[in-house]
Formats: C-alpha cells, sequence, structure tokens
C-alpha cells in the first residue's frame, strides 16, 4: 500500500475505526464483557459500542495498542503503513516529523507498535534450525574530560565482550528466525546451556524429531544432553561443511547491525527486546502482502 491508496482507503478517521471492527471482529462485533452479539454503536462516540444484554459500555479498542490514546486514529494507521514500508524501519524523529506530533508521541506510537509485532509462532517450529548468537552495543566512549588523552577503552570483540547478547534460532523448512536478549541470570552468567535450551523448548514441537545445527561454543553442548540431534561447525576450520551451517542466522544479525547502525543508532538493554521482535517480525513477514492486517490483528493484546 503506498501513501495514495492509503489516503483513498481512510479518507477519514470512521473509516478507521470501520475497518478496525472488520479486523478485531470477524464475525460481527461482541460484547467486550458478557460476549453477547446484542450490542449497538453510539453514533456520536463511534468508537464506543453499548451492549443490551449486560448494559455495559465498551470500546473497541479496549486491550490493544490504541487503548487510552488521544492521538488521530488516522495518524496510527499511518505511522503503521511507514512502519512497515521502511525497509530498515523509521526513527522517532523521523515519524514526528512525517506526523506532526511531539517526539514523545511518536516515540511511543512506535513502542506501541513494537508490542503488535511479538513473535506470536512459538512452539511451531520443525526438524531442522541453526542457532547462533550475536553481540549488540557500541564502542566503549572515552570520559568526559576533552583534555584526556589516554587511548579510548576497547571492547572485546564475540564472546567475553560486555556487549549484550541475543540468542537467535531460525528454522530451515518454515523459514522462521526466533530470537531472545540473554540477559544474565542470577548468577551474573550469560548465554548458559540453560539458556540456550529454555529459547529451544519455546519454539519447538515436542512430537518431532529435532536438529539443531551450531558453531563450536562450549554452551551448545548441552543440546546432546537434551536428545536434540545437535551437528555442529568449527568456524576456524571453514564457514560450512555442506549444509552444515549457521549461514541462514549470521545473514539475518547482518540485517540487524545493518538498521541500528542506520536507523536508530543506539539501543538501550530496557527495550532491546522490543526492537529485536521488530526485527524478527520483518523478516518473517517480509514476502507477504498483507502485513498491515496481520500487524492490527497482533495490535489486540488481550
Amino acid at each position: 500500500m503506498n501513501f495514495f491508496e492509503f489516503m483513498i482507503k481512510f479518507p477519514i478517521e470512521e473509516d478507521v475505526i470501520k475497518y478496525f471492527i472488520g479486523i478485531r471482529y470477524p464475525d460481527g462485533v461482541k460484547c467486550n464483557h458478557c460476549g453477547s452479539d446484542k450490542v449497538y454503536q453510539k453514533k456520536s462516540r463511534p468508537k464506543f459500542f453499548d451492549c443490551n444484554n449486560c448494559g455495559n459500555t465498551f470500546s473497541i479498542f479496549k486491550g490493544t495498542i490504541f487503548e487510552k490514546t488521544s492521538t488521530d486514529l488516522r495518524k496510527w494507521f499511518y505511522a503503521i503503513h511507514l512502519f512497515l514500508n521502511g525497509k530498515k524501519s523509521i526513527s522517532g524523529l523521523q515519524l514526528k516529523r512525517e506526523l506532526g506530533v511531539t517526539y514523545k508521541t511518536a516515540w511511543r506510537m512506535l513502542h506501541q507498535i513494537r508490542k503488535a509485532m511479538t513473535t506470536r509462532n512459538k512452539g511451531m517450529y520443525e526438524a531442522v534450525v541453526e542457532i547462533d548468537e550475536t553481540y549488540i552495543g557500541g564502542k566503549p566512549r572515552k570520559g568526559n574530560n576533552r583534555d584526556d588523552d589516554s587511548p579510548p577503552k576497547t571492547n572485546k570483540r564475540g564472546r567475553g565482550t560486555t556487549k549484550t547478547p541475543v540468542v537467535g534460532v531460525i528454522s530451515r523448512n518454515e523459514k522462521q528466525v526466533f530470537a531472545k536478549v540473554a540477559l544474565p541470570n542470577g548468577q551474573g552468567k550469560k548465554l548458559s546451556g540453560k539458556q540456550l535450551l529454555n529459547i529451544l523448548n519455546q519454539i519447538y514441537k515436542d512430537d518431532k524429531t529435532n536438529i539443531v545445527i551450531s558453531d563450536e561454543f562450549r554452551s551448545h553442548n548441552v543440546l546432546k544432553k537434551a536428545n536434540y540431534i545437535h551437528l555442529k561447525v568449527d568456524h576456524k576450520k571453514a564457514f560450512a561443511y555442506s549444509s552444515i551451517h549457521v549461514n541462514n542466522i549470521e545473514s539475518f544479525w547482518a540485517i540487524v547491525k545493518r538498521a541500528i547502525m542506520g536507523i536508530y543508532y543506539h539501543v538501550s538493554v530496557k527495550y532491546m527486546q522490543n526492537y529485536i521482535d521488530e526485527f524478527c517480525f520483518r523478516f518473517n513477514y517480509r514476502n507477504i502482502n498483507s502485513s498491515f492486517d496481520l500487524l492490527l490483528k497482533n495490535a489486540v493484546l488481550v
């Protein structure tokens, strides 16, 4: 959908409301309180419906990312349109300029949209997956004293770095990716074998023979003890042994890092999982034309 198609489709806010009703209630509007279909829309407040069965009034945006917003709904839909059309996303400052809102509003809208991008395909992977880790974080800065001539601190690359680790799993059959920020556990350990198993248990079906391909990272050794068929590639010797490689998940990491460097520049640990969910959503639904409708469906959080 381009800009002109968007303007034709949503000329006024009532069209946005009507469209969302069709997405959230494909079988007809039902009361959010009692489930009755004996409801009618308020003419003066089209976001709201009255229920003849229980007597309650409810909003069609209750329990969604749009709940309690005072921003024009057309701006919300246009923000989603811009967000999905951007090859590597859109920054808060750019959205501020496009919508004519404050930066605080634009920032909140983007994070609400990311909530609708949370992975919903857990427990759906089968057969062969690749698992790998990456580390997100910039170079350490020098001190605030500009006269300080001491060399800048170095941030070790790869394992042992102070950057934040992210674990990713990609399915070769479904071409779907799932990634989680691996925060330190109670003992301060990162990327322990138990953490990796917890991630795999979230995405795998229990009734399949599961093959996991990884590199030589020692935490992956726990996979054999968990009855996975574990295949490894030693990157000191080769990038791949025929079909035994992690090139697919490494390609995904390249997309993530290019987007962070080119659009966001900095991602805090507090919100990092939201950004990772965004990149997973973009990758998983990159080849479908209905990602706009899919995101609106996922906008219902309850």
